[in-house]
């Protein structure tokens, strides 16, 4: 069974949800592919302990303070490429950005292959990782952009990708929305 709740934050309601002992999804609610890791049916608990916690990392989160990730345990479902672009993800420091292409070489080396495209990782035909990230924030995937300085791929929206990063205090004055977006 997976839980839910709700949590108001800067940038609108959250809802969090938890399996077991770990924390399943997090979405900015109305975002592209809400609820879409969820394949069972959820139920509202307002005092479920992972979901308490989760609640306690936010608001220490968006109250400025850098709570780590590893803090809670985290279930994002998926196979194992998917669960080490989420692990990478993760170990993007605060107040940083990567690029998908780096991205791709990190997670080529950690499974052992000699190469991986940006698009293998981010989107543009290939299996969109970063873009379906389920637990957004904790699994700080805003902490991605185009090796142009673009910013795409968040599912919540660029208004919001931008305010996560000037949140963390990444100087987001060098980079830009593209003409093609296709984010909301």
């Amino acid at each position: 069974m997976v839980y839910t709740t709700h949590y108001q934050s800067p940038l609108g309601a959250l809802l969090l949800a938890a399996r077991g002992d770990a924390l399943a999804g997090l979405w900015l609610e109305g975002q592209k592919y809400f609820l879409g890791s969820l394949k069972e049916p959820a139920e509202p608990m307002e005092g479920h302990p992972v979901l308490l916690q989760a609640g306690d990392w936010l608001s220490r989160y968006f109250a400025g303070e850098r709570p780590d990730s590893g803090e809670l345990k985290l279930d994002p479902g998926g196979g194992e490429f998917r669960r080490t672009v989420w692990e990478e993800l993760c170990r993007i420091p605060y107040g940083s950005v990567t690029t998908y292409g780096a991205l791709a070489r990190t997670v080529a080396a950690r499974l052992g292959r000699a190469s991986m495209s940006a698009q293998a990782v981010g989107g543009a035909g290939g299996p969109i990782i970063v873009g379906h990230n389920p637990i957004s924030i904790l699994i700080p995937c805003h902490r991605v952009v185009g090796a142009d300085g673009s910013l795409t791929g968040y599912a919540g929206g660029i208004d919001k990708k931008l305010w996560l990063l000037d949140h963390e205090g990444v100087e987001t004055d060098r980079f830009f929305v593209p003409d093609n977006s296709t984010a909301p």
